[in-house]
């Protein structure tokens, strides 16, 4: 299986706005998925195709440190979608085959379980922040 294409920050911006424009009525907006969740079953898998990556194929290892600078956590729907942090650092973008909403998607592995989580791609929250 091959890595998908890397998406740089204007292409992943310029997705972002596309898909915030998207008002039609979706399958895959029936959660606001605002901030990270679990895979919805009500979102069919064969509905999303992926366009793209985060993943920085190149770097030995990816950080975990996560980009909070106003407060935020984890699961804030006003969390920053900052690409060089975690989890966005190892996120897919997808986007809905029938309306062309985008996704960003990874799948969290913990000790007991593996969790497949997708967050709506919002243009407002790309933070473009170094490490």
């Amino acid at each position: 299986m091959s890595m998908p294409r890397r998406l740089d920050l204007p292409e992943l911006t310029e997705l972002a706005q596309r898909s915030d424009a998207v008002k039609q009525a979706c399958s895959c907006a029936i959660n606001s998925l605002a901030g990270w969740e679990s895979m919805p079953l009500s979102l069919p898998e064969e509905q999303l195709r992926e366009i793209g990556t985060l993943i920085h194929a190149d770097e030995e290892e990816l950080t975990f440190s996560e980009h909070h600078p106003d407060g935020t956590r984890y699961w804030s729907p006003e969390a920053p979608i900052a690409p060089r942090y975690f989890p966005y650092n190892r996120c897919n973008v997808w986007e809905c085959g029938i309306c062309g909403r985008c996704f960003l998607r990874y799948t969290e592995c913990g000790g007991y379980f593996v969790d497949r989580r997708i967050r709506a791609l919002n243009p407002a929250l790309i933070f473009d922040a170094p490490l």
